[in-house]
């Protein structure tokens, strides 16, 4: 089996779970890090046996030509990136935030359409083991057709210690976190039509809204209710746990806390024990999310082999993306905001 060359740029924080789980991947491997930071080049190329370094991203895929590149900076510097990496003719799989805004985000898949790439946005939420459990369970038909559904994800973990940038940015829950509730949301129960929404900052050390609640219209009379806190102190913190709830026409399911599933259908009830696997690199709590990593990352590798879309593909990922911008737009006029004139 031929081995797809991989490349990194950016290796910071969250890059860490992605060299992981690219040395786990089977069929691809990283040959090649970029950074502008020689310190944190040093300890990824170190940590993970990678003598390939470089400061200057187009030189490296200039010199490397790689099958692809793994974008993992932050959101200012994706467009650019991404563009690059088209005119090189290189596929792209890049974090979330994809992009500043719709516009960046379509130029972007444009971009890469238009050179005959494959773009896949890092979207790893939807692959965590406990959400996919839920969706094999609602395609199963077991509960019905989804009829109402919410996906929550609260906490008061502190998230700025290992990532401080996230406090000074203007927007915040939505934009990082928010985007991963909603497009599990979106997984569930399909594209919406219309979103209300409500966003507000309760913690005075950051910039950006910490607190977010929407109501997704996924036409059909189906309905499904997205919420996320920063600022939510419980005596059992989550974190960093999405917590799911469906109601069908035939039954219903609830992911509680700790993993614990339950469904009913039938007059009938039975619980299942979801938790994820710890990996040998993770650590608790942040297993289920390095899993998801994995995940993602294989199933990129499997569709660059078999030459199918990936699931969040860039096309793809622009029905997620104009849900973050109908949230922050509904919540700054107070009005339901339809998607398909931000798609349009």
């Amino acid at each position: 089996m031929t081995t797809l060359r991989g490349v990194l740029i950016g290796c910071g924080f969250f890059a860490m779970n992605h060299l992981h789980g690219w040395r786990d991947a089977k069929g691809a491997e990283i040959v090649a890090i970029c950074d502008k930071n020689p310190e944190r080049l040093k300890i990824a190329g170190d940590q993970f046996g990678i003598a390939k370094r470089y400061d200057d991203a187009e030189e490296m895929l200039r010199k490397e030509k790689p099958d692809f590149v793994d974008i993992a900076t932050t959101v200012p510097s994706h467009r650019a990136l991404v563009e690059l990496a088209a005119r090189h003719g290189v596929a792209v799989i890049c974090q979330k935030p994809f992009a500043s805004n719709l516009a960046d985000a379509k130029a972007m898949v444009d971009a890469c359409a238009k050179a005959g790439v494959p773009l896949m946005v890092h979207e790893n939420f939807r692959w965590q083991s406990p959400i996919l459990k839920v969706k094999e369970i609602v395609d199963a038909g077991e509960i019905g057709t989804p009829a109402w559904g919410r996906v929550s994800f609260r906490t008061a973990y502190d998230i700025f210690a290992g990532q401080p940038y996230l406090a000074e940015g203007e927007r915040f829950i939505v934009e990082d976190l928010g985007v991963h509730v909603l497009d599990v949301a979106r997984f569930l129960f399909g594209d919406a039509l219309n979103v209300s929404a409500r966003i507000k900052r309760v913690n005075p050390r950051v910039k950006g809204e910490d607190v977010a609640t929407a109501l997704l219209d996924h036409g059909d009379g189906v309905a499904s209710i997205v919420d996320c806190s920063y600022f939510s102190p419980a005596e059992d913190d989550l974190f960093p746990q999405t917590l799911v709830e469906i109601d069908g026409t035939k039954g219903a399911l609830r992911l509680g806390a700790n993993y614990q599933l339950s469904v009913t259908a039938g007059g009938k009830s039975r619980n299942l024990d979801v938790s994820p696997p710890l990996l040998p690199w993770a650590t608790r709590p942040w297993h289920n999310v390095q899993e998801s990593v994995s995940l993602i990352q294989q199933h990129w590798v499997d569709c660059l082999k078999n030459g199918t879309e990936p699931q969040t593909s860039g096309r793809d990922y622009l029905q997620t993306f104009a849900l973050v911008e109908a949230v922050y737009q509904s919540a700054s006029s107070g009005r339901t905001v339809p998607l398909a004139g931000l798609l349009a």
